[in-house]
């Protein structure tokens, strides 16, 4: 059974601070800054150029992907790191769109983070040829899977209402119809028990800055399942995606499965921060973790709720169709996220109404969410939101 007064013992988190923004960024790793100072010190400083091959950093991307397989039901060997998100997402979506010449439309829901979205307008434009992206509300994704849909492109938790969707049902009546899926795990990769193999996705993308913990921009990852590995064509083709980058060729000639996924160098410091937090995941489970996420997500939910009556509950109220957040609709809600986070209780705000609060198991437990929970109360019992200073919005909200 996971130790999580272990697991919260190795971040770095600062006194006096109830972070409830994991879902947006996670917290330092006590042993990263150590670990990025070995690897600037003794490889980067001391192998120099050489560190590519004597410290490991051309096989880097490969060797923690597989770390990210394991958290994320997929297959050893199918998970390769690098870049951002956008891009593995633009990835994913192209060669899932080539494999299906015959049709036109990507499906996908108003529920998705913005970026997928634009990502994929950028592309059927580029395309041309009367592609469509077409958007319904994410309660209308099973009843669009038609036979026109070339790929259903769903990120699995909403990122503003913690709303989960069903990954297998929606993937097995996207298979019914001939169409693939592309799934972003942004939301739900270290928070909810996602299971790619099992559920026979066939691409899958996500960041690792949020409930991963690998720090401000860390790479993204990408899945592509063994059946499609070897088939799939990259549309980025990039030096490392090559089948030998060192040999220089003119031509492009794709790599040996998910290696063909790789675009540019990569981020070798950004990897050594990110270890650092996995070496924390291998404390626990997805299982475990999840059983401790609904739990402390019903428990502030109750909490809130009984304190906190003028704020809506915009999260599903059954624990297995959420994710490992929770969310409240209130028109003042910028302004009364922001006095909260002056009192030490750290969430984050999403237009037009929504304040987030993301529940992480790892170093978030039931004494920080009741505290929260009664710091909320003061705010919303005595208006401390309705104060000028917590008024005019920042660039980051």
């Amino acid at each position: 059974m996971t130790d999580f007064a272990q697991t919260k013992a190795l971040f770095d988190l600062p006194e006096g601070v109830i972070y409830l923004d994991g879902n947006s960024l996670g917290p330092l790793p006590s042993a990263a800054p150590a670990a990025m100072q070995k690897v600037m010190h003794d490889e980067w400083g001391k192998m120099l150029i050489t560190g590519w091959n004597k410290a490991g950093w051309m096989a880097q991307p490969a060797r923690v992907g597989d770390r990210i397989a394991r958290l994320i039901g997929a297959e050893p060997g199918h998970v390769v790191m690098g870049d951002t998100l956008s891009i593995k997402l633009y990835q994913a979506l192209a060669s899932a769109l080539e494999m299906r010449p015959d049709r036109r439309v990507v499906l996908s829901d108003s529920g998705n983070f913005p970026s997928d979205l634009y990502m994929a307008q950028g592309l059927l434009k580029s395309l041309g040829r009367d592609y469509e992206l077409r958007v319904v509300p994410p309660e209308d994704v099973a009843a669009h899977i038609t036979d026109e849909i070339a790929v259903l492109m769903l990120t699995e938790v909403d990122y503003r209402t913690g709303r989960l969707h069903d990954m297998r049902a929606l993937t097995e009546a996207a298979h019914a119809a001939g169409a693939l899926t592309v799934w972003d795990l942004a939301h739900t990769a270290g928070a909810t028990e996602v299971q790619l193999a099992e559920n026979k996705a066939d691409f899958a993308v996500g960041c690792t800055y949020k409930y991963l913990n690998g720090g401000p921009g860390a790479p993204a990852f990408i899945y592509v399942a063994p059946r499609h590995a070897d088939t799939a064509r990259p549309a980025l083709s990039g030096w490392l995606g090559h089948e030998a980058p060192f040999a220089f060729d003119l031509d492009y000639r794709p790599g040996a499965g998910i290696e063909r996924m790789r675009v540019g160098t990569p981020p070798v410091l950004a990897l050594a921060a990110l270890e650092t937090s996995l070496d924390i995941w291998d404390l626990t489970t997805m299982s475990e973790i999840r059983a401790a996420s609904q739990s402390l997500t019903a428990l502030f939910i109750e909490e809130v709720e009984n304190r906190c009556p003028d704020l809506a509950l915009a999260t599903p109220r059954d624990p297995a169709q959420r994710g490992s957040q929770v969310s409240f609709r209130f028109e003042n809600g910028y302004a009364a996220m922001q006095a909260l986070i002056a009192r030490g209780v750290i969430g984050d705000f999403r237009a037009p109404d929504i304040m987030r609060f993301g529940v992480t198991p790892l170093y978030i437990d039931a004494a920080d969410v009741r505290a929260a929970a009664e710091t909320l109360e003061d705010v919303m019992k005595n208006r401390l939101w309705d104060d000028p200073a917590y008024q005019t919005r920042a660039a980051v909200t």
